[in-house]
C-alpha cells in the first residue's frame, strides 16, 4: 500500500470531521466498528491522511448525523484534502487564525520574516493594539477579540519550539504606538532575544535588495509531518507544501543567513536605536 502523506488542508478536514464523531459519543475504535472499517482506517481519516472513498465518507458521516450544511463543508474538504497547498479565505475576524495555531502548537522549529513590522509572536499588547488600528476595515467592537487571539498565539513561545525571527532594520524603527510603546517593545525583544530557544536576527538597511521583497512568510518544521510555509493577506491565507515552494522558501532563508546580522550584532543595533 502507498504512504499515505498528509497535507495541511487533510489535517483540517481531519480535525473538523473529528468534532462530528466526538458528538455521537463513541470512541474511534467503537464507530470504526459500526462502519465495518479497521481502526487504523478511521484513524488515519481524521489524522488527514486519507484512504477511503467518498461513498465510505459519506456513509460514516451519515451514521454520524452530521447535518446537511456540515456535510457539505467536509465533502468540499474531503474531495480537495489531497491536493498540494491549501488557499482558507478567512470567514471570520481577521486575526483568528485557528489552523495556523494549530500548526504553531505542533512545530519543532519556526522560522519567521517580517519586513514591515514587529513578528507578531514577538509584539507586545500594545503594539498589537496600535498595527489593529491602523487597518480601516476592522470595526472597533473586533480589536479587543482580535487582540486576545495575538496573545493567544504568543504563548506558543517557549514551550519548547525553536524559533529563528528574520527581522528587517526598518521593521524594528517604525514608531508603531509612538514613541513610548515602541521603546517598550523593543525592550521586550531584547528580553526574549536571549532565551536560548530564541534567535533574533536583523536584516539591516545596508544590506540593500533582499530576498524577501515580496513580503513576510513562516516557515514551520515538524517531527512527524512535512514542512510548510504559511503567507498570510488581508483576506486570505496560504499555506504551501509542495517540495518546489518549500524548495523556494529554503532558498530565501539560507540567504538570510548570509545576509542577516549575527544574534549579538542584532541586539546591539536593537540597543543603538533605544540610546
Amino acid at each position: 500500500m502507498p504512504k499515505r502523506v498528509s497535507t495541511v488542508l487533510g489535517r483540517e478536514f481531519g480535525e473538523s470531521l473529528r468534532a462530528v464523531i466526538q458528538r455521537t459519543g463513541l470512541l474511534e475504535a467503537q464507530l470504526a466498528r459500526q462502519v465495518g472499517w479497521e481502526h487504523a482506517k478511521l484513524s488515519d481519516l481524521v489524522n488527514g491522511k486519507g484512504g477511503t472513498s467518498l461513498e465510505e465518507f459519506t456513509f460514516l458521516l451519515g451514521l454520524c448525523g452530521a447535518a446537511p450544511k456540515e456535510y457539505a463543508h467536509l465533502r468540499k474538504l474531503f474531495l480537495q484534502s489531497k491536493e498540494r497547498g491549501w488557499l482558507q479565505w478567512q470567514d471570520g475576524v481577521r486575526g483568528q487564525v485557528r489552523t495556523l495555531m494549530q500548526h504553531e502548537q505542533l512545530a519543532t522549529g519556526i522560522t519567521i520574516w517580517s519586513p514591515m513590522f514587529v513578528p507578531g509572536l514577538l509584539q507586545i499588547r500594545a503594539y498589537v493594539l496600535a498595527v489593529i488600528a491602523a487597518y480601516p476595515d476592522i470595526a472597533q467592537t473586533d480589536v479587543s477579540q482580535i487582540a486576545a487571539a495575538r496573545e493567544d498565539r504568543r504563548n506558543i513561545v517557549g514551550r519548547g519550539c525553536s524559533f529563528v525571527f528574520y527581522v528587517h532594520e526598518q521593521a524594528l524603527r517604525l514608531p508603531v504606538g509612538g514613541h513610548e510603546v515602541w521603546k517598550e517593545q523593543l525592550h521586550d525583544i531584547l528580553r526574549m532575544s536571549v532565551r536560548p530557544y530564541i534567535t533574533i536576527r536583523i536584516v539591516p538597511v545596508a544590506a540593500g535588495a533582499h530576498p524577501g521583497g515580496d513580503g513576510a512568510f513562516t516557515m514551520m518544521a515538524f517531527e512527524k509531518l512535512e514542512p510548510i510555509v504559511y503567507v498570510e493577506s488581508l483576506n486570505s491565507n496560504l499555506f504551501l507544501d509542495d517540495k518546489v515552494s518549500l524548495n523556494l522558501y529554503g532558498k530565501i532563508i539560507k540567504a538570510f543567513d548570509r545576509i542577516a546580522l549575527g544574534e549579538e550584532e542584532s541586539r546591539e543595533l536593537i540597543t543603538s536605536m533605544l540610546t
